[in-house]
């Protein structure tokens, strides 16, 4: 059913988008925070799509063929929240988005839900869930990475921050490695090397700051951040840019004897259940977690941004809305398939 459909959801979705495209390219996206109303709006964030190899996504691809998708989604993360209070902790968005891909790992191949970076990702089983339900709703047609894209936003909007249209339309892969985590952006990246890294994704410097806000649901392994609490250079022992009493209570959380276990780590920052703007705020007092968070306020390029959000959360919510529509369609193509089960390739 669900892979015979797409020449019909492809033509309503080209259709769709072609004519949010001719309204969206007459504006500019600007650089300072008094954006209209018109540019942020809901529709014109969904013309932002990935035209690569003519992928055909939009918010309504699924009416027809799943019209409960997003209701068994939503209802799949909400009652996870309410049964685990630390979901939203485990889920940062920014942290989910770029695995759309997650085979299980097998004694020749680990998977890339088991790479390095992704270690604190716990909550894959909140997918799964929802994936079991919609293949007994709507058989083979909504794919694995559709169900993360929609989760992740779910986790932002039940946690009280912003909503947005999420485009659907999205493949599975057919192959997940653990080794393709190393070209996602690392905790000790300094600014030049996370531009680097979110340009190769089609994200600017704004894009790299507002995305870095999901971590105000963020939980990390120790292993992410422990090199800045001792021996951090010849000349200091603790990372110069980071608070010393944040720094002494990270060094409580992960002392050397016992820090590997999944548990072992901390939220990154004081309001982890709820998406706020305390992030940035805890960067501004040098309490951030990664090396990658800190180093936004030294550097101009991104400093007056972090600023600025610390100050206003609803321009921070705004362009969150608006960058997360970008990460979740950058390199979405129709080739590959609608996994049945979200741990194998069919």
């Amino acid at each position: 059913m669900g892979q015979d459909r797409i020449p019909k959801d492809r033509e309503a979705c080209e259709m769709l988008k072609l004519s949010m495209l001719k309204k969206w390219r007459q504006l500019e996206r600007p650089d300072s925070f008094d954006a209209s109303d018109e540019y942020h709006s809901q529709e014109l964030s969904m013309a932002i799509y990935q035209r690569e190899e003519n992928a055909a996504i939009c918010a309504h691809y699924y009416d027809q063929s799943c019209p409960a998708a997003e209701k068994i989604i939503l209802e799949t993360v909400k009652n996870a929240t309410l049964y685990d209070p630390k979901v939203p902790a485990r889920s940062s968005p920014q942290n989910v988005l770029p695995r759309l891909l997650h085979q299980d790992s097998t004694q020749s191949n680990q998977a890339e839900k088991d790479g390095p970076p992704n270690i604190s990702v716990r909550s894959f089983y909140v997918i799964e869930d929802a994936k079991r339900k919609l293949e007994k709703a709507c058989p083979r047609t909504v794919s694995c990475a559709d169900v993360i894209a929609i989760a992740a936003r779910d986790v932002v909007t039940l946690s009280g921050g912003p909503y947005w249209s999420v485009l659907k339309g999205r493949k599975d892969g057919t192959i997940s490695r653990a080794t393709e985590t190393r070209n996602l952006p690392a905790p000790t990246f300094n600014v030049s090397q996370l531009i680097q890294s979110f340009a190769a994704r089609g994200l600017s410097v704004k894009d790299i700051v507002t995305l870095s806000g999901g971590h105000t649901l963020g939980f990390s392994h120790c292993s992410s951040f422990e090199a800045r609490l001792q021996n951090f250079s010849k000349v200091h022992d603790i990372d110069p840019s980071m608070n010393y009493a944040f720094a002494q209570t990270l060094k409580k959380k992960c002392p050397r004897s016992s820090n590997r276990g999944k548990n072992a780590g901390t939220v990154l920052d004081s309001t982890s259940s709820v998406f706020d703007n305390v992030y940035f705020k805890q960067i501004l007092s040098g309490n951030g977690v990664f090396g990658s968070d800190q180093v936004l306020l030294s550097d101009s390029r991104t400093k007056w941004i972090v600023e600025t959000y610390a100050q206003d959360q609803k321009a921070f919510f705004r362009e969150f809305a608006a960058s997360m529509v970008k990460l979740g369609n950058f390199g979405v193509k129709e080739t590959g398939q609608v996994r049945l089960n979200t741990r194998f390739v069919n």
